[in-house]
């Protein structure tokens, strides 16, 4: 997890740059991306139609794949299991930018009454479950994808090189998994040969479709989970005092890490959420049972907070166990780290998104947000900015229309043109940059 506040290393170099001339004006991107746009819905709903769950996305691997080849780019599979890298090399040598996109889905039954609903079926944690984008990578991936083509088209234009990042298992490593995707390829040199200089990324959210919005510095949370195991005594229901009884503890330590969070921690410097999310313990009724794990989430804004609320938190829940004649085992592992835009990119893509959303649309000074995103790994590595699409449906309300990771969460089709735009005058205008 990096911290809250940084100096940005870019920030005089672009500004520097942003009077420049630019060579290929928004109304050429514009109609190249109203060409594309048939080939976008279709793809978009291809992959809506075909979920695959994180690590096993191997068919939209291969329809991104074939797609990337096609537009003669470089191409390497199998970055990260099943992560896929395309190169665009303009006509002539310059900087080089990169843009991601996220691939995997998630285990949900979906629920849109969509013509092209998920019907799909996965393995998770050894049991068939249904699989859904339910998250909105189906609009990323196909967003991405046209991106390529309209810059592809514009090859004989560009100086420099564009690197396209299509990213598996955003949602976390799987189970027995030891990285999740963005760490992964990292490891496996994503961002190495040719390197980037910065990298951009996109996720479709509730909001006015049309808008843009994200925030300098921290912008999402960093993500910790929390796996808690507690050892009692079991015992029969009606002799409670005969045993060590686990439920009763996992009960107070619910309480302890909701305590902890509401009085310990000033919620005016950096937000902080730690929620207890599940409990499993016992199998009938009137056995007290010997044994509870819980697990949670931890999202944070700031290094120091964080760590030291995991040590109050720890210390606590092992003073609830013991008050009980119990012990407990406390474990945090780190999901997401930070999503932090770096500052000076920040300043200098406010006036690219307008000229690709329209004056009025985006909004460079959002809140920050308790979601999680591991595109931070990338910005671990390289400076980045990670921004949100208003995509609410026509007519909803976005303080009411169905979020992310929700059955009920779909996505407006409308905002499809607008992420390819996005995109492509992101890379155009940072490798119009001297």
């Amino acid at each position: 997890m990096r911290r809250l506040f940084a100096v940005s290393t870019l920030a005089l170099p672009l500004a520097a740059g942003a009077a420049q001339a630019q060579a290929v004006d928004a109304a050429g991107v514009d109609a190249a991306v109203q060409r594309v746009l048939p080939e976008v819905v279709a793809w978009r709903r291809d992959f809506h139609q075909h979920p695959e769950l994180g690590f096993a996305e191997t068919r939209s691997a291969g329809v991104i794949a074939d797609h990337l080849q096609s537009l003669g780019l470089e191409v390497r599979t199998g970055v990260g299991k099943t992560g896929v890298i395309g190169v665009l090399r303009g006509a002539r040598p310059g900087r080089t930018v990169a843009l991601r996109a996220d691939m995997d889905a998630l285990p949900v039954q979906e629920a849109t009454g969509l013509a092209f609903a998920s019907t799909a079926t996965g393995t998770y944690v050894g049991n068939t479950v249904p699989v859904a984008h339910a998250c909105g990578h189906d609009m990323h991936m196909a967003m991405l994808m046209g991106a390529a083509e309209v810059l592809a088209g514009m090859k004989d234009r560009i100086a420099g090189t564009v690197v396209f990042v299509f990213q598996p298992a955003e949602e976390g490593a799987p189970p027995g998994e030891p990285k999740g995707g963005a760490a992964l390829m990292i490891a496996e040199g994503a961002l190495n040969d040719p390197k980037p200089e910065a990298i951009f990324g996109l996720h479709v959210v509730p909001g006015r479709p049309g808008s843009v919005f994200y925030r300098p510095e921290g912008f999402m949370a960093a993500s910790d989970r929390v796996d808690i195991s507690l050892k009692g005594k079991q015992t029969h229901g009606a002799w409670p005092w005969r045993g060590v009884d686990v439920i009763a503890v996992a009960g107070q330590v619910v309480e302890t890490v909701n305590t902890l969070t509401a009085r310990t921690v000033d919620p005016t410097t950096t937000p902080t959420v730690f929620t207890i999310a599940t409990i499993n313990a016992g199998v009938r009724y009137n056995i007290i049972p010997d044994s509870a794990t819980l697990s949670g989430t931890l999202r944070t804004f700031d290094t120091a907070q964080r760590d030291a609320l995991v040590a109050r938190a720890e210390t606590a829940i092992d003073h609830v166990a013991e008050a009980y004649g119990a012990t407990a085992e406390f474990g945090v592992r780190q999901n997401a780290a930070l999503v932090f835009n770096d500052p000076g990119l920040s300043a200098w893509l406010a006036p690219v998104l307008t000229e690709a959303a329209g004056e009025g649309n985006v909004n460079p000074a959002t809140p920050p947000t308790t979601v999680a995103e591991d595109f931070s790994y990338f910005q671990q590595i390289i400076p980045g900015v990670f921004y949100h699409l208003g995509a609410s449906p026509d007519g909803v309300d976005p303080a009411t229309s169905a979020p992310n990771h929700s059955p009920e969460f779909s996505p407006n089709e409308k905002v499809l043109p607008l992420g390819v735009k996005t995109h492509v005058l992101t890379a155009l205008r940072f490798l119009e940059q001297s």
